[in-house]
């Protein structure tokens, strides 16, 4: 029988240590990896400071670090938001191609997928989330250790661009 094709969809503003933690787990039980990077099309907010290039950029560097890329098949798309949830769905399975496993702790994200493809929950890792790192960040807090080296690495870089 063949590993399962997954799908991990997140806004990953910033990719932290709970996220390379799920993906070591799915490389491990999947044949092949769909990284789904949501509200693709927001960028320079509070709430996504980040734009999906910059976002994958991350990614792919603690990834390449962790030797899950290019060992195992990890594919990226970029998922704009739409208006409606079903909408979204749709488009979301359309461009990631047929997906046998949704992995998401995200319960909106859980309810919108019931019944379209099986689902694998994460659960939260404690003490680690984007928008509590993303405070951090703003307030000039201590944040380096809730991200992959090379995530903290590209933020201090593209803060000095700014």
């Amino acid at each position: 029988m063949s590993k399962p094709t997954a799908l991990f969809i997140g806004r990953f503003q910033p990719f932290h240590n709970g996220h390379l933690l799920v993906l070591g787990g799915m490389v491990k039980v999947s044949g092949k990896v769909i990284i789904a990077i949501g509200s693709s099309s927001e960028s320079g907010t509070d709430l996504n400071p980040y734009t999906a290039q910059e976002r994958k950029e991350m990614m792919q560097r603690a990834l390449q670090a962790k030797d899950l890329i290019p060992m195992y098949d990890i594919n990226f798309v970029e998922v704009p938001d739409q208006e409606d949830d079903a909408k979204w769905v749709e488009h979301v399975l359309q461009i990631a191609g047929p997906v046998d496993i949704l992995w998401t702790g995200n319960e909106h994200t859980k309810q919108c997928f019931e019944g379209k493809v099986e689902i694998q929950n994460i659960k939260e890792v404690p003490g680690i989330s984007g928008t509590k790192i993303r405070e951090l960040i703003k307030a000039g807090g201590d944040w380096q250790e809730k991200v992959p080296a090379e995530v903290f690495s590209f933020i201090k870089e593209k803060e000095r661009q700014w």
